[in-house]
């Protein structure tokens, strides 16, 4: 690391701790609210720096390296691609505003609860920009801790049971990728993520790499049949807890597919890539129908994440650019839109004390400013065009019909249930019979002050996505070409993958930069 430079990665990955080391002495409810929020507001400013990314560069930016335990080769490395880039951006935006609508909703142990929630924003930030193994490992280990403790002492009244679902499911994913670990460790004499990823393995250890790290990858997405800790920990959990777990937690799993799976096993992802398309649509079609029948609005939420993330696992092993694009604006957008909308189910529980439907009826009435924010945030869950959504949706519809019109036609009644559960749900909320509705007051400015950033994301990234795209092109770009260049022993395995490798060429990824959709 170059001592004159700017460690601005490390900064933002400690920053949150260091906040942390001084919460035990701040005294008073308020001043620990005020404290936290100060911090993430800083954290926020601290991410400016990040502007400086060259999107016409392929490779990792703001790079650090130093020696750890130089004799075991390993490195405390840190640096950023633009893969990494909008998900450290979408943690740190989140941050002061999971702070401010936790306001008056933790009333209990509020230095504790603050405490993990800063916590849980480093290990996450450490995930994204960790470039040595180990160190990725150790902060994929630590982000268990501060969300089991977040769910399990200011969740709901089965939150003890949805805590220890979710810690031993990740838990199981995790002792799969440590075996991992140490497999290419012993195979590639490096703990180092880029020279791992630059060298080629035998097609039978990638084939069982393969299936360690997806299997651990697929519990994180959560992925059908692994999906099953998901609702019960959103239902469980503080609205700030079910903000970070939708919207950062979940995409470290389809994160790992980019990763790891798809640079370091590319022969195995192109032999296990009907498989995960298989396995993509059951999570899409299963989501949503589940999410259709659902009374709960933080159940209903929680199961059209598991069909939002079908579609990012399914752009990913599509192996075409527009369904690498769209796998990773479905990431960043279904982290905006679905934070969003648990913030909306907090809103409305601070009022009304129940997150059924049927006690929540008539809004459009009396709360005019929540239903327009929920409005916007549901059009655009269900991938209304104009809102963000549609941008990431689009483009891997895009790439699987131009894969397979067969798989294109399988995938597009999951955009339909999306339509079909996000505007029942609207629809009562807003014309219902009013229940006590009257009684309630509209949105405060505290409200508005952490709904409002991410509406004007919503509309944003739905009508300007060209330097959204722009700043993720180049490096799926180089991943494509990695996989296409190694993608031999697949077809030699497996003649039946070969039509995946024979999609769009790889410079079609920046083929679209300026235009408009």
């Amino acid at each position: 690391m170059n001592p004159s430079a700017w460690p601005i990665l490390t900064i933002l990955v400690f920053f949150p701790v260091a906040a942390c080391l001084a919460l035990p002495f701040i005294r008073g409810a308020k001043a620990v609210r005020a404290f936290c929020l100060a911090a993430g507001l800083a954290e926020l400013l601290l991410a400016l720096p990040l502007l400086r990314f060259d999107l016409t560069l392929p490779g990792y930016q703001f790079v650090e390296k130093i020696g750890w335990v130089e004799s075991w080769g390993l490195y405390y490395h840190l640096g950023m691609d633009g893969i990494s880039l909008l998900m450290v951006l979408l943690t740190v935006l989140l941050l002061p505003l999971c702070v401010l609508c936790s306001w008056s909703y933790i009333t209990r142990r509020v230095k504790e609860f603050h405490f993990s929630l800063m916590l849980m924003s480093s290990a996450c930030i450490g995930v994204f920009v960790a470039l040595d193994f180990v160190l990725f490992y150790v902060f994929w280990e630590a982000m268990l801790v501060p969300m089991f403790l977040l769910i399990a002492v200011w969740g709901g009244p089965a939150r003890r049971y949805a805590s220890l679902k979710f810690f031993l499911y990740t838990l199981a994913g995790s002792t799969l990728l440590l075996v991992a670990m140490v497999a290419f460790y012993i195979e590639g004499g490096t703990f180092s993520i880029p020279e791992l990823s630059a060298r080629s393995y035998s097609f039978d250890f990638q084939f069982w790499a393969f299936l360690a790290m997806a299997f651990a990858f697929a519990i994180k997405v959560p992925m059908f049949p692994f999906h099953t800790w998901l609702p019960a920990a959103h239902v469980e959990a503080p609205t700030a807890g079910s903000v970070l777990l939708a919207a950062v937690l979940l995409k470290m799993g389809t994160y790992g597919f980019l990763r790891f799976c798809l640079p370091m096993t590319p022969a195995a992802s192109l032999y296990f890539a009907p498989l995960m398309i298989a396995v993509s649509l059951a999570s899409i079609l299963y989501g949503g129908f589940v999410a259709l029948g659902q009374r709960d609005m933080k159940k209903l939420i929680a199961y059209s994440s598991v069909a939002h993330m079908g579609f990012v696992t399914l752009g990913i092993f599509l192996f075409n650019a527009r369904g690498l694009e769209g796998a990773l604006m479905v990431m960043l957008n279904h982290g905006i839109t679905t934070g969003a909308l648990f913030m909306m189910v907090g809103c409305i529980y601070e009022r009304s004390h129940s997150r059924e439907i049927s006690d929540n009826l008539g809004l459009g009435k009396y709360l005019p400013a929540y239903m327009g924010f929920f409005g916007l945030f549901a059009l655009s869950s269900l991938g209304f065009p104009g809102t963000n959504s549609f941008v990431g949706e689009a483009l891997v519809l895009i790439g699987v019909f131009a894969a397979n019109p067969w798989l294109g036609a399988a995938a597009v009644p999951g955009v339909m249930l999306a339509a079909a559960y996000m505007l029942r749900l609207g629809q009562k909320l807003a014309w219902g019979e009013p229940t006590h509705a009257a009684a309630w007051r509209d949105l405060n400015a505290r409200e508005w002050l952490y709904l409002a950033p991410l509406a004007v994301l919503v509309i944003y990234i739905g009508l300007a996505p060209g330097l959204t795209l722009q700043s993720i092109d180049p490096t799926l770009t180089r991943v494509l070409t990695e996989v296409r260049s190694r993608a031999g022993a697949a077809e030699a395995a497996w003649p039946q993958a070969a039509w995946l490798s024979r999609t769009t060429p790889p410079a079609a990824a920046g083929a679209h930069q300026g235009e408009g959709l």
